[in-house]
Formats: structure tokens, sequence, C-alpha cells
């Protein structure tokens, strides 16, 4: 209890500040199960609560929006002891964060693909891509969309024994999670940073020679996850 807190009488209001603090611990604690339904599955019910209680602790809101809510909790996870055994939480609770923000990220245009098919080859790969505000990478060395299926997805199966890169797309509503090579999310990585799409070829070649862009490209552009092109005219 804060020190010096009374009521009108002047006498010390334990009890109900108790009840006040239990009721935003509460809150607080079914914010983060809410937010976090993978991660609260793989650690049981109890344990999520008792973890929970210490991160609403350590970590207490900064924002009345709770949608933004326990976005230190990867980082409180690595420094948590009791599940340190458990590598690949916070790589979970990573990507559930990134679905939570791709859900709340604002809508941008969606590219025109007819547009990338007139650009002539040279023109096309001297140019920069602008990915939709939804879309997000994560890096994991566990199998992280494997993971996650499993423990959302009827009948997946079981995680393998490698190490997935998640990008998250929204096409319309609802982000989805996809498994990229490491190929694959290299390109993306270097077409975030702004490169061309010579670039991104060369970053994507110079881990796997046998990269094809088309299967990639297409996955981009079913998920309305291109937001628009800049040529060297423009």
């Amino acid at each position: 209890m804060p020190p010096g807190l009374q009521n009108g009488a002047g006498q010390p209001v334990t009890k109900r500040f108790d009840v006040y603090r239990n009721n935003v611990t509460f809150a607080l604690t079914d914010a983060l199960r809410t937010g976090f339904p993978v991660l609260s599955k793989l650690l049981g019910r109890q344990n999520f609560t008792r973890m929970a209680r210490l991160f609403a602790r350590a970590h207490p809101p900064t924002s009345p929006l709770m949608m933004h809510y326990g976005a230190e909790m990867p980082a409180f996870l690595q420094g948590f002891a009791p599940v340190s055994h458990i590598g690949y939480l916070p790589d979970i609770a990573r990507l559930e964060l990134g679905l939570r923000r791709s859900y709340h990220a604002g809508d941008t245009p969606v590219l025109d693909a007819s547009r990338l098919g007139g650009l002539a080859p040279g023109v096309l790969m001297a140019s920069t891509l602008a990915l939709a505000d939804p879309v997000i990478l994560i890096r994991s060395q566990w199998p992280l969309i494997d993971i996650w299926r499993f423990n959302t997805v009827d009948g997946a199966q079981k995680p393998r024994a490698i190490a997935q890169v998640a990008l998250i797309t929204r096409a319309e509503y609802d982000p989805t999670p996809h498994a990229l090579g490491s190929a694959d999310a290299a390109w993306v990585r270097s077409i975030m940073r702004g490169d061309t799409l010579a670039a991104a070829q060369d970053a994507a070649i110079a881990t796997d020679r046998d990269f094809d862009l088309s299967a990639l490209l297409s996955l981009l552009i079913r998920h309305n996850a291109i937001a628009g092109i800049a040529t060297p005219k423009e």
C-alpha cells in the first residue's frame, strides 16, 4: 500500500487497497492470457498465472490500451529462471506479439500485381518494394511456426527439429504466420532494409544458390503484403 494512504477518518485503508490491487492484478493477468494464448497453453494455467503476476509487478502498463500490453514479455522470459529450460518460449511470445501488432497495424494500399509484370527486367531489378505495414519478420532458431500450429490447429503435425523464420502477413482482417526458408528470409530482410530487388536477389542466392523468387513473390502478392514499388525513374 502506498505510504500515507488513509480513508476519510484518517485510518489506513489496507483492506480496501488489497481489493483494488487484486482486481488490477487479475485484470492484467487476464489481458496477458488473452494476448499470449499459446504461451498460456504451453505453460499451463497455474504456471502462467504465477508468471503473469510477477510480470505485471515488474512491468505495469504504460498505456491504457491493453492491446499493446506485454511488449516486454520476450525479454522477461529470457531472464525468468523457472522456464529457462524451455528455450523457445521467448520466440513464441515474439510471434504472438507480432500477430497482435499485425492485426492492429494500419491498412495500406495494395500494389496491383500487373504493374510488376509490366516492368522490363532491368527496371524491375533496380526497383525497391514497400511492404505493407502488417508485414512482420521474426527470426528464430526453433521450429517456431510448427510449435504455434501444433498448439492452435487441430491435427497439425508435431514440431520438427528445424529452425524457422516467421513471416506474418494480413491479407484482410486476421494475420497469418508463414514459415520461410533461410533464402526467402534473407530476401525479405533485404527488401525491408530498402535494398533493390537485385540486391535482395544477391542476398538470397548467397544463402541458397537454388533460390527461386517466384514462389515467395506469389505468397506476398496473394496475402496483400506488397504496398508499392519505386522504380529508378521515380
